[in-house]
């Protein structure tokens, strides 16, 4: 096979999707999604076009691709205590919102619309992604008798980052307050996880 005229080695497979991957988190954390286009991934990966679309077939895709692989896993919090567990899921959720790479997610919804299929991609927007952590804290708390076990149910247990969610792309918050994230625990979710009866605790 001839070789490459412009001295590259040829890349297929998993390598070549390996480089466009990286060329496109390169470019959303340079220049975010407004500024993301197929021509600029090819040239910093060193491909065509063609061998982009081949695998995203849209730039939206290839942005929730990236997005996701710039995403890391948090440790969850575990203090014994069900409302200082999700005071601490919501402030790191209100910093990852705040932070560049929140307002990179906040790109992709604006351009994903309504549309579920590509909401779902958005590990953010991911009903399992979502709910996970928090059925885990409030199963926790309702070993320790702080919740009511009817309460562990994926629309229960993601209440508050919904509300937190909604501070950010309804009404357009660059970061919410502190005082904020109290009264969503506060007033709504500790009231919602314990009204099937009394429950010991806070």
């Amino acid at each position: 096979m001839p070789g490459d005229p412009t001295g590259q080695t040829r890349r297929r497979g998993a390598a070549l999707e390996e480089a466009i991957l990286g060329a496109a988190v390169d470019e959303l954390a340079e220049s975010g999604y407004a500024g993301l286009t197929m021509d600029k991934v090819a040239a910093r990966a060193g491909t065509n076009k063609n061998a982009i679309y081949r695998r995203w077939p849209h730039r939206l895709a290839l942005g929730i691709a990236a997005y996701r692989r710039m995403t890391t896993s948090v440790p969850l919090p575990d203090t014994g205590d069900l409302r200082e567990d999700v005071l601490e899921l919501l402030r790191g959720a209100n910093r990852h919102w705040s932070s560049p790479l929140g307002a990179i997610l906040r790109e992709l919804l604006a351009a994903a619309g309504g549309a579920a299929e590509f909401l779902g991609q958005l590990q953010d927007q991911s009903g399992d992604a979502v709910a996970a952590p928090w059925l885990t804290v409030l199963g926790r708390a309702i070993a320790r008798g702080q919740a009511a076990p009817e309460a562990l149910r994926p629309r229960v247990a993601t209440v508050a980052v919904v509300l937190l969610r909604n501070e950010f792309v309804v009404r357009g918050v660059p970061t919410a307050p502190d005082d904020v994230l109290v009264e969503i625990v506060d007033e709504v979710y500790l009231p919602l996880v314990r009204r099937h009866g009394p429950v010991p605790g806070r």
